[in-house]
């Protein structure tokens, strides 16, 4: 589920290679254990497909030009998520929506090949925020992704702030698509103000939905092909988010059909409050249903 510009550039590459797509600059993995593609616009991944699997991440077969950042795979949204800024990051404050990370220019800092996967670290090329810095880890093999945003408060003041790892999980139908592991969980309904209400059994997307569950839980993801376990670190809110007809100017109704947003985040459910030296990790993991 990868534009064909891309798969063609994977399909070129053996081992690592370092390529243009779409006007960025992307870091691409073609390995015995799969392939994996981070774009260094916002330290994006945007495509992870274990050997013999198909594609667990969607990516948008029409991305926006540059500045706007690629819809798909996993967005990095820091230091804040949504529309969540916070009077202390001020003179950040009036910055894009879900942040500034997801725009900005990130350095590949370390790679490190092994015999069943490998570990790549990224870090902004400039400075985000006046007291926080940000640096991104994932490690890929044949059975799992998994992804870490560290924030680190290097000021001598706590600083309030927010972030999500905006998962798009590739799907046959998201029709079809059905979420265990909310059962009982609060959610605050974004498509009605923010309305609370709790999730009886298993979730099936039937139309738009943009919820924000107050949970630590894994959930699994199954949609009549295949199943996902998306499990997370240091986080009280999953995010769950699909347009259905709603859709944004990236995204092709048909292509729409092959997505379900699944996101581990830090929302205004659970903000974190970093004090000076204190760092925090936001992890999330995809693997084998």
């Amino acid at each position: 589920m990868i534009p064909d510009s891309l798969k063609q550039l994977l399909n070129s590459t053996q081992g690592q290679q370092t390529a243009q797509w779409e006007g960025r600059d992307v870091v691409l993995f073609n390995m015995p254990w799969g392939e994996l593609v981070i774009s260094l616009q916002g330290a994006h991944v945007l495509h992870f497909r274990p050997m013999g699997d198909t594609d667990w991440l969607w990516l948008t077969p029409t991305p926006q030009a540059l500045p706007g950042a690629i819809r798909g795979g996993i967005p990095v949204c820091w230091p804040w998520f949504a529309d969540e800024r916070y009077a202390d990051e001020s003179p950040n404050h009036d910055g894009p929506f879900h942040g500034l990370a997801r725009h900005a220019d990130w350095r590949l800092d370390v790679v490190d090949e092994h015999a069943e996967g490998i570990e790549v670290h990224l870090s902004p090329e400039q400075r985000l925020h006046t007291q926080l810095t940000a640096r991104l880890v994932v490690q890929a093999n044949a059975q799992r992704l998994n992804v870490e945003l560290i924030s680190e408060n290097i000021g001598e003041t706590p600083v309030k702030t927010s972030a999500a790892l905006h998962t798009y999980l590739a799907v046959a139908d998201v029709h079809q698509c059905r979420l265990e592991g909310l059962s009982g969980a609060r959610y605050l309904d974004k498509l009605r103000d923010f309305a609370e209400s709790e999730q009886q059994g298993t979730l099936a997307v039937q139309g738009a939905v943009d919820r924000i569950y107050h949970t630590n839980a894994a959930v699994l993801l199954s949609d009549g092909e295949r199943s996902l376990r998306i499990s997370k670190q240091s986080s009280d809110s999953t995010v769950v988010w699909h347009p259905n007809n709603d859709l944004p100017s990236d995204t092709p109704a048909e292509a729409a059909r092959h997505f379900i947003c699944v996101e581990a985040a830090n929302t205004r459910l659970d903000p974190v409050w970093l004090v000076p030296a204190a760092q925090h990790l936001l992890g999330t993991t995809l693997s084998r249903g």
